[in-house]
């Protein structure tokens, strides 16, 4: 396994700062991370996206610093058309190929918004999104990048619901990004639920929360609700509450051997929270054994 951060992890940075995501590149570097994970692009005024992504790699190439994956968003569900969906990913696509990243997530659907609605409950939605999925990942597999879902955004959250996505999908270039934390959000534990997705893992995430039963006094600012109504905040890695170490150990004994992306959505400042994240992840991975 090897260390990873997201882009994501240093936006109060950036806009504090007044820096573009090409400016990270150095600075994920010099902390010490193996590769980085970028966001959905943010080129400059007067900047094409593929011209920002050329910028990008050769940034990363000048500091040795590898594209693990590219991470966007997507919605089959709450479009007026499928075709235009799966169109602009194959575009996104060709964004990651740019940066040089094996592997692209992009959602499968926040849930339902409206009358626009193909489907009534999960079960009816699944068609749909595994069909789209699955045109993603072919045009995909031509370019030599595999693609994920991420267990995000409620709707297709917990386990059982991405392995099925998965099965549905049934093409062995889609599989999952698999977030230690998120799963919490759709109140499914994290050890079963690693437990049960782990075989299907491309990529991982891993990010901590703080947990407060949803019977408790509400604790204000930086806090939100599970969909059962549990309430989580982002913590430092290993300061909250997540299983994270057992989840990489569980991961292991899987057989997975990729990268480890820190993904800190935290009320505390960026770099000293990804620096202790950092040196907490490395400790994980090195004490964790691959007996049962």
């Amino acid at each position: 396994m090897k260390t990873c951060v997201s882009s994501y992890s240093f936006d109060r940075f950036l806009n504090s700062n007044g820096m573009s995501q090409l400016d990270l590149v150095k600075t994920v570097k010099n902390m010490g991370f193996d590769a980085v994970e970028f966001t959905d692009l943010v080129p400059p005024k007067d900047m094409s996206e593929q011209n920002f992504a050329v910028l990008i790699r050769e940034e990363c190439d000048k500091y040795s610093l590898p594209v693990a994956n590219y991470t966007v968003g997507a919605d089959f569900l709450n479009t007026d058309d499928i075709d235009a969906e799966v169109e602009r990913l194959r575009k996104k696509l060709d964004i990651a190929k740019i940066l040089g990243a094996k592997g692209l997530r992009h959602d499968a659907s926040v849930g339902y918004r409206d009358e626009r609605a193909h489907c009534l409950t999960f079960y009816d939605a699944l068609p749909v999104i595994a069909d789209g999925c699955r045109r993603v990942t072919e045009y995909a597999a031509s370019l030599g990048i595999v693609t994920m879902i991420e267990n995000h955004g409620h709707f297709c959250q917990e386990s059982a619901r991405v392995e099925k996505i998965v099965s549905a999908v049934g093409n062995g270039n889609f599989g999952l990004l698999v977030d230690i934390g998120n799963f919490l959000c759709a109140d499914d534990d994290p050890i079963t639920a690693v437990g049960r997705v782990a075989p299907f893992a491309r990529h991982v995430h891993v990010k901590d929360f703080h947990i407060k039963g949803g019977s408790e006094p509400d604790p204000g600012r930086g806090w939100f609700l599970s969909r059962g109504g549990t309430r989580l905040r982002g913590a430092v890695l290993g300061h909250g509450n997540v299983p994270v170490k057992q989840c990489i150990g569980i991961l292991k004994r899987s057989g997975y051997d990729g990268y480890l992306s820190i993904e800190f959505e935290g009320m505390e400042q960026n770099i000293p929270a990804l620096e202790i994240g950092l040196e907490n992840l490395k400790r994980y991975m090195y004490e964790t054994d691959l007996s049962i």
